[in-house]
């Protein structure tokens, strides 16, 4: 199902976060539950994931993770201060210390000028620390392919956010 460097990766977010005896969290709109999927692939990954939430329509980001319903209305679900707070409610709601939040869009429909398919706004939080964002704009034409690519970014972002 995952490609060896998504695997890999997962391994190697799985051994950091043990090593540093941090607990992981996910909140995942476009990619529906798929870093989760990637990271909880992995033997022992019970040491270390704590949980991951799929808060794919706006509702579920507001009830799960406390996204407010006016910056959605004002913004859009795929947006810089909507990732951030989707990584924030992840750490707020779950009992982990590092989280990566991933929202999008994945296509094929959905997209706008302003935000094409491919448009994917990440963030990770830490506990007590600042929150990281990132956005990519993945110029590739297949849905699946769209999210394996967000899977592999927020893999990265974790690993690094880890360190």
């Amino acid at each position: 199902m995952f490609s060896l460097e998504i695997q890999t990766l997962a391994r190697l977010v799985i051994d950091d976060a043990r090593e540093r005896s941090l607990r992981l969290v996910t909140a995942e709109s476009c990619t529906g539950g798929l870093v989760a999927a990637a990271i909880c692939a992995v033997p022992g990954a019970s040491d270390v994931f704590e949980r991951g939430f799929v808060a794919y329509t706006n509702r579920a980001k507001q009830e799960m993770l406390g996204v407010s319903g006016d910056l959605i209305a004002d913004l859009g679900a795929v947006s810089e201060p909507i990732a951030r707070m989707m990584a924030e409610g992840a750490i707020e709601h779950s009992h982990a210390h590092v989280s990566v939040s991933i929202t999008g869009v994945a296509g094929p429909g959905g997209g706008t000028p302003m935000k094409p398919v491919g448009t994917v706004h990440f963030a990770t939080a830490r506990a007590n620390q600042s929150v990281h964002h990132r956005m990519e704009m993945f110029e590739l034409e297949e849905r699946w392919d769209i999210q394996m690519a967000a899977v592999q970014t927020a893999l990265e972002l974790l690993r690094d956010r880890l360190r």
